[in-house]
């Protein structure tokens, strides 16, 4: 506690008291000394007169509000007025006390300044939980842009539709958008349109009134009304169902929608972000889905890479998952050899980032040790390094040109193949290949429809 007032009797008296509550105290005279003991120290709770020689109370009050961590104020004055306690109030101060002081009631409020104290300690630390839990990570010329994009369009209302295959990282975009939006102080709601049973979707979206259907036992709010004045993510778009996608566009458009069941209309500010891992623009054509929404949606589009188009990113990912699962179960933190971290380098990583994630989860686990060998990884990881690790120039591995130039064509027709969903005839295509050509290739280099 910091006392600041210019009269001795009151400055000693609060000292006493507030020590004999266990409170550390210092006292000075001035808004003057009071600035100064705060360039050298920090206190938790500040009690500031009002009525001070030089610079007075409300003008204190104002430059400590502007320093970092800036302590929780109360007010004190023997001349109180409404229009004093509203001009404080509006300053920053907690609270407002009038002279002369009454012990009960300043012990409460302090109490208060304090209780306020530890509520913004844990929200100042859950937000630097979360800017770390949603932070990207990556210094690839790919991650390099995506963080660039974030910071242009996060600060907008822009609706925003997120590209990438499963395991990129979607919902953490979805997420650090939100964070560093100005609706961050609004809530954050995920549907995952996937997961919903189309005869669910519409009231998990809109909510319904009780005895609007069949199970309907009480009202429910929906995930639009939850997300008012945030952000609602909506994830994997291209599988909900064409109804469910025109109620969501005429939710887009006007902001308002009717619970099922019920015949008001409710207003609400959202920010949509969607994300999908198909081809939008294919679904339309196949009829799965409405072209006018998809133009609603893709106002700002996002694409989120594969890991294996930034493999140059995997040793940071390493080691920051390392680090967050050893802290998670309090393990001691563990690395991976040369010849293991070669191996993950060299796979191709059909599960993205997800798949190398939940892979260091299991290795800080599974491996008693802090080395995590070559031996340790899944048999999987083994077989494609000894196969195609020499081909990336990281093993010698071939005796003749005629080899590794055969090693590195069959690596680079499979990876074309991963990327176009295994389909040959648009694999040829991208390749400049006819498409028997292509099949002859992949019978002589030993690539299975399996593969």
């Amino acid at each position: 506690m910091l006392v600041v007032d210019d009269e001795e009797g009151i400055r000693q008296s609060l000292t006493d008291v507030l020590q004999d509550e266990g409170y550390r105290v210092t006292a000075v005279e001035s808004g003057e000394a009071c600035l100064d003991f705060l360039s050298k120290e920090t206190c938790d709770v500040l009690l500031l007169d009002v009525w001070l020689p030089g610079i007075d109370g409300l003008e204190t009050l104002e430059m400590v509000r502007a320093l970092r961590n800036s302590p929780v104020v109360v007010m004190i004055s023997g001349h109180g007025t409404i229009e004093t306690a509203v001009r404080a109030t509006k300053r920053g101060a907690f609270d407002f006390i009038e002279k002369p002081l009454s012990i009960e009631k300043t012990l409460l409020t302090l109490k208060h300044a304090v209780e306020e104290l530890k509520l913004s300690i844990q929200n100042r630390e859950l937000r630097q939980e979360l800017e770390e839990k949603y932070r990207i990570i990556g210094d690839s010329v790919p991650m390099k842009a995506l963080r660039q994009q974030l910071n242009l369009a996060a600060p907008t209302n822009g609706r925003v539709l997120i590209y990438g295959e499963s395991g990129t990282g979607k919902e953490l975009v979805a997420h650090a958008l939100h964070q560093m939006s100005i609706r961050s102080e609004g809530p954050f709601v995920e549907v995952n349109c996937a997961a919903i049973p189309e005869e669910l979707i519409e009231s998990e979206l809109f909510g319904h009134v009780k005895g609007s259907f069949t199970g309907a036992v009480e009202d429910k709010i929906g995930k639009f009304e939850q997300a008012d004045g945030g952000t609602l993510f909506l994830d994997e778009i291209g599988d909900m169902s064409l109804r469910t996608q025109s109620k969501v566009l005429r939710v887009i458009e006007e902001q308002r929608f009717s619970p099922l069941g019920s015949q008001k209309d409710l207003r609400v500010d959202v920010r949509v972000v969607a994300a999908t891992n198909k081809n939008l623009e294919e679904e339309i054509q196949k009829g799965n889905f409405r072209e006018d929404l998809f133009f609603r949606l893709n106002v700002i589009p996002f694409y989120v890479p594969p890991l294996r188009e930034h493999p140059e990113d995997i040793p940071e990912l390493v080691n920051y998952f390392l680090g967050a699962f050893a802290s998670a179960y309090g393990r001691r933190p563990k690395h991976f050899c040369e010849p293991a971290l070669k191996a993950l380098l060299n796979y191709r990583w059909p599960g993205n980032v997800r798949e190398l994630r939940n892979l260091i989860e299991r290795m800080v686990i599974m491996v008693p040790g802090d080395r995590i060998e070559r031996r340790h990884l899944p048999q999987t990881f083994s077989n494609h390094y000894e196969q195609y690790g020499a081909s990336r120039g990281t093993t010698p591995g071939f005796s003749t040109l005629h080899e590794a130039r055969a090693a590195y064509e069959r690596d680079y027709i499979v990876r074309k193949l991963e990327e176009n969903q295994g389909i040959v005839s648009r694999t040829a295509e991208v390749l400049g290949l006819e498409r028997s050509h292509l099949y002859r290739k992949m019978k002589s280099l030993g690539i299975t429809s399996k593969e």
